[in-house]
């Protein structure tokens, strides 16, 4: 049997679901326990004609120019699991397992892809457009995890989304199905969950399902039956009814409640699996207002805070949630790869460590540093919520260092 994919769950509110005029989303990576994530920033760039760039395990053309980009990912690896470039694009991915074996041979990871269509795509469907391209041309493949004694891979699904619309994507190989959303409340978790309503499409996508003999043309077309393994094929989201309850009052702290809660299985704590990064960004529909992307940067939500990042020119990097870089020696980019695993822990990473044993071995103490940290929360987001609610326009002075300074706080409270 294959191994189950990690139970990411991701999300997106759009009016009337969501406050005045915003598009809300949210993601909790869940994937190996003791895995690292970081948050990078890349300055938007021009590239060189015929240039490559190097991805996980592959390298392809670089395409002239590739926009800003911010993302939160595996600190092993050169894609993200979820992030945001600077028009407002936001994606994530989930890894799903369909009835189609997924590729061992290294390829392009979900992951890259989720780099690849922020990097290249300055809306939305173009960010689709570029996935679906570079599926075809290069494929997916490879190792989705940091270990040296096994292949786990799978296939991918993709949220979308821009202050306009939404695309969730589904794909198993090169053949993809895709729908567009622009109301309500959406969820995606680590199963296919397209049906008959599908808006774009693989052009041969029916023709080869037609000649796997997995539908015979005559009955609506189901993606998800068509392509889940056959008892896979359920309802996923737990998630999904606690947004509906806002009734029109999707915020980013009810998107950050939602992802904080273990009981419904959305903030994934188990075994196997871990939320290792969770990201939340509000994406006000009028133009003239900025977006915003709050990031933890540290394992399971329910003890991190949410930290805001907003795209101006020369924003301020800030290495302490940056894993160290082993260049060339990284034992990812050597062959055979994952013989060993160096520390990828940034400062952040460690410092959360160190609070978790407080937590767990000092409650009073623990629960004391917890208020502070969700104090300190609070005071960002409420800055955010003026920022969004004001007439002038924002002087990006005022935010070059906001989430430099915000996880330069949180390290000062766990001194």
């Amino acid at each position: 049997r294959m191994a189950a994919a990690p139970p990411s769950y991701c999300f997106v509110a759009f009016p009337p679901c969501s406050k005045d005029g915003l598009v809300v989303f949210g993601k909790n990576s869940a994937r190996p326990r003791d895995e690292v994530q970081e948050v990078v920033y890349f300055a938007a760039a021009a590239h060189d004609p015929g240039s490559k760039v190097e991805c996980t395990y592959i390298e392809i053309e670089q395409v002239p120019k590739t926009h800003a980009v911010v993302l939160s990912r595996p600190s092993w690896l050169w894609g993200a699991e979820m992030g945001a470039n600077e028009h407002g694009v936001c994606v994530a991915n989930e890894a799903v397992v369909t009835r189609e074996p997924a590729s061992e041979s290294e390829a392009l990871l979900g992951m890259d892809l989720v780099r690849l269509g922020l990097e290249r795509g300055a809306t939305a469907k173009e960010a689709l457009d570029v996935i679906v391209a570079l599926l075809e041309e290069h494929g997916q493949g490879g190792n989705y995890y940091e270990d040296g004694s096994s292949c786990h891979t799978f296939q991918s699904a993709f949220l979308i989304v821009d202050r306009n619309e939404a695309w969730v994507l589904e794909t198993s190989g090169k053949y993809w199905a895709a729908e567009k959303i622009t109301e309500g409340v959406k969820c995606i978790c680590n199963q296919l969950s397209l049906t008959t309503k599908i808006d774009a499409e693989h052009p041969e996508l029916r023709n080869y399902v037609r000649s796997q003999g997995w539908w015979n043309g005559d009955s609506d077309f189901n993606f998800s039956e068509v392509f889940s393994l056959a008892d896979d094929h359920l309802a996923c989201c737990s998630g999904k009814d606690s947004l509906e309850k806002q009734g029109g009052d999707v915020s980013a702290q009810a998107m950050i409640d939602v992802l904080r809660d273990k009981d419904s299985g959305v903030c994934v704590d188990s075994e196997s699996f871990l939320t290792t990064a969770s990201i939340v960004s509000v994406l006000p529909q009028d133009p003239s207002f900025p977006c915003i992307h709050y990031f933890t940067g540290t394992p399971d939500p329910s003890r991190s805070i949410f930290k805001p990042f907003i795209f101006v020119d020369d924003v301020k990097l800030v290495p302490k949630v940056q894993s160290p870089s082993f260049g060339n020696d990284d034992p990812a980019k050597k062959i055979p790869r994952f013989q060993e695993k160096p520390d990828r822990r940034h400062e952040l990473y460690k410092a959360h460590e160190w609070a978790r044993s407080l937590l767990e071995n000092d409650q009073d103490k623990g629960q004391k540093l917890m208020r502070i940290m969700l104090d300190l929360e609070k005071q960002g987001l409420e800055a955010m919520e003026d920022i969004l609610t004001r007439t002038e326009v924002l002087d990006p002075a005022e935010v070059v260092d906001l989430f430099y300074d915000c996880v330069d706080t949180e390290l000062k409270f766990f001194k």
